[in-house]
């Protein structure tokens, strides 16, 4: 019989897979922006955005307002590698006139409460302060708060839409005077009590990343990813956030399920139309509940013969606490008699039988309900963590959950079998949201101080213009040096001349052999110009890999395997018979004397070929072709990759006269005025010096901004006290410098747990490539673990956060030393050709300019500031090495053409 009249109330899984839809979209809607406003389900983002990690310490208060009592606590955390914790608390009452009263005397009353604690416990210093308040506020940032609406059995005026917390402080700062030998308070975190309750059970178990009360009132919160809350700024790490679920249902979306019971107890409710969900969950209703059914199936004579009694017809005589007692396993019907009789109802044994099967049902329907939202909640994270299958662990608190017989079990049982894929435990939370405002705090407490560290660690990367104007004037005084005969010998900025002495005008055209040799493969093309209307080039290439012991072995041999490479090719491509005319790019540091004479000043990267350094690398190609007596070719260019780069581009924009490489290594070269260049002979015309610029500052005189974690770098080296500039700035290097600053953090315990683990000990396994991947601004926190995880560090959500920040301080510092170099040069050519604005093309190559997400844009800002008399083009170069050494084979053949 009641099944049959209360049948709206048993909810199949179908139904609750439905209300877990229908809440996941509710969901969606609170996070985004523009739907928020309309949204029944607030997602108030909680700025809590770390949980325990077990190393907090320290002794704090907290004040817990909201249920049916009023708490303090003090709670002492120990990091004493046992994560132990100690709790003292008091309880006062929250009488009528306090909860339906005025702003003014609530919060005189809280202060009250507080110092009366305070004074029992003989706390004299100034202590920090977590204040738990279990209402809808909107926070903007973690220690403030404001009311959007009172629930429950809380109606207090000129409250809403105000800061709770400053109203706080105030009655303190008022009380203070009241109390002198009292100690001081510091409110830093504002706590809604499901925040408290995640962060409680977090400092027991790690994996606690949801919140759940259940009791007075419902409500849950849970770790969102922040590139889901829009309500906030910033994409990076997690926020709570607290779903304010109660209301869900307050706009209709659960009207097919509310019954006529629910409708009838809201509109009697403190908030009619309001906290819809909340009525039909939680124990404050749920008593009424059954007193309302009870009324109407007794004036329909279902039940006590069909009279009713003055106590069945007053509201509020039905209480949470007896449902429960009516629920209980042996001594239930005996308690459900006991019960009713106290309401002057004459029940006979099958009364009380049918209002036991009225409290289950009303009782069974809530943990229903709160499962499927519950649920909604968990595969929201699992779908974030994109994990097949997830562990997680709810914590929970309310005297529902605590104190009804069955409630606990049929909430996990339903859960489990909604939510198949994930394995969730349910921890009791013991100390209740008190401890937890005061972990909030003791947490807010440690990032603070270990903000602080983090920052002081970085801060030596953070240039300011005025640092960044002083090096590009330092630059300028060691380009200076470079090109001056008298001091050209010791200077660290080389200067050296190219011997190429034009950039493209477009009358370029022929056949061209181009060798490219510079790391541990070996390209030779054939490249076709043409000129005219339809100009164009074209390239066809073939790759030889260069084995380990011709890099290492005789010169000799080197060449010799060079010119087997070329025979192939030549072969390959049907021009053996041809005498063409071949660039030779040549990436190692030469000194020239003219542009088909390069004398190597040393090998870098790993080549260690006897019998080179000191010799002229043509010299030696040309002995090999004439050992091997098979096919001639007209050497007519030795070229530096930096002028090739700057002669593609040129190729396409005639103002090009500046080249740039930002990838594994750095160096810029330009076209200089002939008169500037002290070291060769003549006046006339312009020359390309390649700066060889990586070597700026081995004379010291940037070490003002060098780090003790660049000097790391540097002796750990192949080449100490070498090319420090290019240490700072290029590719091979910043992966080092990251890794240097995340040991000293570790060793600080301010990441990976304070543990160095031996891949973190290994040079080099932090690549720069890596860097690329983790400032990606597509790249979720999630995908930068999973970095972390292949270099074999294990890191949470807080580590990813700092490991991203490091990598952006380190790549950004060598963006902006770039830029203030090329500032330097391009400053030298405005005032080289005598002008007030100087337009020119910058032409790039580079893994690093053209792979990293904000290197080429912090590169472009920082010149632009330091040379705002110059508007700088950056370029693309394509294949500088290939098709720049074609071209200035061709642009040296036509020069020497017309001076013939």
């Amino acid at each position: 019989q009641v099944d049959r009249y209360l049948y709206h109330m048993r909810l199949s899984d179908d139904v609750l897979l439905d209300v877990m839809a229908r809440f996941q979209a509710e969901m969606v809607k609170g996070l985004g922006r523009d739907t928020n406003p309309t949204a029944t389900v607030k997602m108030l983002p909680s700025f809590v955005r770390s949980l325990p990690d077990g190393s907090e310490k320290g002794e704090f208060l907290a004040v817990d307002l909201g249920g049916s009592q009023f708490r303090a606590h003090q709670v002492k955390v120990f990091d004493d590698g046992k994560q132990s914790s100690q709790l003292e608390n008091k309880f006062y009452p929250t009488p009528k006139e306090v909860t339906q009263g005025n702003g003014a005397e609530l919060f005189d009353y809280i202060a009250d409460c507080l110092l009366d604690f305070m004074e029992t416990k003989n706390l004299k210093q100034k202590l920090p302060l977590g204040f738990t308040f279990s209402f809808p506020c909107k926070q903007t940032k973690l220690e403030e708060g404001v009311l959007l609406s009172w629930t429950k059995h809380f109606k207090v005026r000129g409250v809403q839409d105000t800061d709770v917390v400053s109203s706080l402080r105030k009655a303190l700062q008022k009380h203070k005077a009241s109390f002198v030998p009292a100690g001081d308070v510091d409110v830093l975190a504002l706590v809604n009590d499901t925040v408290g309750t995640m962060m409680t059970c977090g400092y027991d178990d790690p994996r606690c990343e949801v919140g759940l009360i259940i009791g007075t009132g419902t409500n849950a919160c849970y770790m969102e990813e922040m590139r889901h809350i829009d309500l906030v700024e910033g994409d990076e790490g997690r926020m709570c956030v607290n779903t304010e679920w109660g209301a869900f249902g307050d706009d209709g979306a659960l009207d097919d399920l509310r019954t006529e019971f629910d409708r009838e107890l809201d509109l009697g409710s403190l908030n009619p139309g309001k906290q819809l969900f909340e009525k039909m969950i939680s124990s404050l209703y749920l008593g009424e509940l059954v007193r309302l059914i009870l009324l109407k199936m007794t004036k329909e004579g279902l039940l006590f013969n069909g009279k009713v009694s003055t106590a069945l017809l007053t509201k509020g005589k039905i209480e949470m606490k007896h449902v429960s007692a009516m629920e209980k396993y042996k001594e239930g019907l005996s308690n459900t008699k006991e019960i009713l009789t106290e309401l002057n109802l004459f029940p006979s044994e099958d009364d009380c039988i049918a209002v036991q099967h009225v409290c289950t049902i009303v009782s069974f329907r809530s943990a229903n309900l709160c499962a499927a939202a519950l649920a909604a909640i968990l595969t929201r994270m699992r779908e974030n963590k994109k994990l097949l299958r997830m562990r997680t662990t709810v914590g929970i608190d309310g005297g529902l959950y605590k104190t009804h017989p069955q409630y606990a079990k049929r909430l996990h049982k339903v859960v489990r079998r909604l939510v198949p894929n994930c394995d969730v435990r349910f921890l009791l939370s013991v100390s209740g949201s008190g401890k937890g405002a005061a972990m909030v705090t003791a947490v807010a407490y440690r990032l603070a101080a270990q903000r602080k560290k983090i920052d002081a660690t970085l801060a030596p990367f953070l240039l300011s213009m005025e640092t960044l104007r002083e090096v590009k004037n330092k630059m300028r005084t060691e380009l200076e040096y470079g090109l001056k005969r008298e001091t050209q010998g010791s200077a660290t900025v080389k200067m050296l001349p190219t011997y190429v002495c034009g950039t493209p005008d477009g009358t370029e055209k022929g056949k061209f052999l181009a060798l490219d040799l510079g790391g541990t493969n070996f390209r030779v093309l054939l490249v076709k110009i043409r000129s005219g209307r339809k100009r164009s080039v074209r390239m066809y290439n073939k790759i030889f890999a260069i084995p380990l012991e011709i890099m290492q072995g005789t010169g000799e041999e080197l060449f010799d395997h060079i010119v087997q490479c070329i025979a192939e090719f030549l072969e390959y491509m049907g021009i053996k018979g041809a005498r063409l005319p071949l660039g030779f790019t040549f990436s190692f540091p030469c000194r020239q004397a003219s542009i088909d004479k390069g004398t190597l000043v040393g090998w870098t990267k790993g080549f260690k070929a006897t019998d080179c350094e000191g010799e002229d690398v043509v010299d030696m190609l040309r002995e090999a072709i004439r050992r091997r007596n098979e096919f001639d070719l007209d050497i007519v260019a030795v070229v530096n990759d930096t002028v090739g780069t700057m002669m593609t581009c040129g190729y396409e924009d005639p103002n090009c006269e500046i080249g740039l490489i930002a990838g594994t290594g750095s160096n810029v070269c330009y076209m200089e005025d002939m008169k500037n260049i002290e070291i060769i002979e003549g006046n006339e015309g312009k020359m390309c010096i390649n700066t060889e610029w990586g070597g700026f500052g081995d004379n010291g005189c940037i070490d003002n901004i060098r780090t003790k974690y660049d000097k790391e770098v540097d002796e750990g080296s192949l080449n100490p006290g070498k090319q420090r500039y290019e240490k700072m700035t290029s590719g091979m290097y910043l992966g080092e410098i990251v890794r240097q600053i995340l040991i000293d953090l570790t060793k600080q315990g301010l990441l990976f747990r304070g543990q160095i683990s031996e891949s973190l000990r290994k040079r080099g396994i932090f690549e720069t490539k890596f860097l690329s991947q983790i400032e990606s601004d597509r790249l979720a926190l999630l995908q930068v673990r999973r970095i972390l995880q292949q270099l074999g560090l294990d890191s949470t959500c807080d580590d990813s956060i700092i490991v991203k920040e490091v990598c952006g301080a380190v790549s950004k510092r060598a963006a902006q030393l770039c830029g203030a170099g090329l500032a330097a040069i391009v400053e030298k050519k405005r005032e080289n050709r005598g002008v007030e604005h100087l337009q020119t093309t910058v032409g790039v190559d580079g893994t690093l300019y053209k792979l990293h997400p904000h290197f080429s844009s912090v590169l472009r800002e920082t010149v632009k500031e330091l040379a705002p008399q110059c508007d700088v083009t950056f370029m693309l170069s394509e294949d500088g090495s290939g098709k720049g050494a074609a071209l200035i084979t061709a642009v040296a053949k036509r020069l020497h053409n017309v001076g013939q």
